[in-house]
């Protein structure tokens, strides 16, 4: 960590994390702000539902690929300044977007919209390990997930809003003005936590070195494994919402939010859980908790799916179960994750973060399309990711120092 760290923040952890949150809820908040639109943007443009699908494939594309960067630019020329740049570029990428006419030119500005919007989310876990030793750390990343919450349980009501009352165009529009405001807020209360003695000189051979590093890692890559994929095992329901709650749950437009409130309710409560464990119960008994909970949500699911017709009174509550382990595990993992690398922690969560993206964009291109029409298959896909990170993690388990 920043041997200046008590000078750098001397006010309260979760006026930070508050802070921090605002910075990463950025890429979430604008893929749930419009997905209540689906059909509008649609038949306003003209648009097949695949066509569609590519809004967001492209989306998530960008913002793995651009994920691999944030971080080893922040270790190169600071947080702030890569902090700064990317909300400003999405800003610009999200007036594309309001101004758009052609479906072509949509999927363009998203794809540029998700390469700018993940430098906050990659940065801020860096910021928070420059900062915090590592029980603080991950009360804060902790706070961090509490309040990360909040935007997307409220996105797509706002996005529902806008679209019935205003069209959506409005939508994006609403997005620039959140870019605008969040870069303002930055510039202003945001410091510079990269201590001179770490900064990593930019070079085309010290980052392929770096990557190479941690990319040929196999206790890096299992770790990035086991916190990443499992997150597809809920957010393959976010993806196929107008379907599933739609056609499967019958739920109308202006019941989705009962779905988004009580997955996002899920993932406060179990990062609230995992700020209060900090310090007291050993990282590996903690990660264990969130995946047998993961792991005994998913199997009740499969057997409800192949036995029931699907209900919204235990669908929504199991999917938000699911969450609660996630986000219970998921802090604890992602610190392991950045200790890795402790002199190139922004590389870390760069490499990190692109590692799950890439896994959200095969699921919002290949996986969701295949199977959310069905409730069984849902179940048994979600399964399935879960499945992944619990293999990942039971391989580096015993590869690790763990306290």
């Amino acid at each position: 960590m920043n041997p200046e760290a008590s000078r750098i923040w001397r006010g309260p952890r979760w006026a930070l994390a508050a802070l921090l949150a605002c910075l990463g809820m950025l890429g979430p908040f604008s893929i749930d702000t419009y997905l209540p639109a689906f059909t509008g943007i649609a038949q306003s443009l003209g648009a097949t539902p695949v066509q569609m699908q590519q809004t967001l494939s492209a989306y998530l594309l960008g913002f793995a690929v651009m994920n691999l960067f944030h971080g080893a630019l922040a270790d190169s020329f600071g947080r702030r300044p890569v902090v700064l740049a990317g909300v400003a570029v999405f800003t610009l990428a999200s007036v594309g977007c309001a101004l758009s006419t052609s479906i072509g030119a949509l999927v363009a500005f998203r794809a540029l919209q998700g390469m700018c919007a993940g430098a906050g989310m990659v940065v801020s876990r860096a910021i928070i390990r420059d900062l915090f030793p590592p029980a603080d750390a991950q009360r804060v990343m902790s706070q961090v997930t509490i309040y990360f919450g909040v935007a997307p349980a409220i996105a797509p009501m706002v996005g529902g809003f806008l679209f019935v009352h205003a069209g959506w165009h409005a939508i994006f529009w609403f997005l620039v003005g959140v870019g605008a405001l969040l870069w303002l807020t930055m510039w202003r209360a945001l410091p510079e936590t990269l201590h001179p003695s770490q900064v990593q000189a930019f070079s085309v051979r010290n980052l392929m070195r770096g990557y190479w590093q941690m990319g040929s890692s196999p206790v890096f890559i299992a770790l990035a494994f086991a916190s990443g994929v499992p997150f597809n095992g809920m957010f393959l329901y976010v993806l196929s919402a107008p379907v599933f709650l739609g056609e499967i749950l019958h739920l109308g437009p202006t019941e989705f939010f009962w779905f988004f409130m009580a997955t996002i309710g899920g993932i406060m409560a179990g990062a609230w859980w995992s700020g209060r464990l900090a310090g007291r119960l050993p990282p590996q008994r903690q990660i264990r908790r969130g995946f047998r909970i993961m792991a005994a949500v998913s199997l009740v699911n499969v057997g409800l799916n192949l036995s029931f017709t699907p209900h919204p009174v235990w669908a929504i509550p199991l999917i938000a179960l699911f969450a609660f382990g996630w986000a219970l595990m998921v802090p604890v993992v992602t610190l392991l994750v950045l200790d890795q690398a402790p002199d190139r922690r922004g590389m870390a969560s760069s490499l990190q973060a692109c590692i799950g993206s890439a896994a959200n964009a095969l699921v919002a291109g290949a996986i969701a399309p295949l199977v959310m029409h069905s409730a069984p298959a849902l179940a048994v896909a979600s399964l399935l990711m879960m499945g992944i990170g619990v293999v990942a993690w039971w391989w580096v388990k015993p590869r690790l120092k763990l306290a």
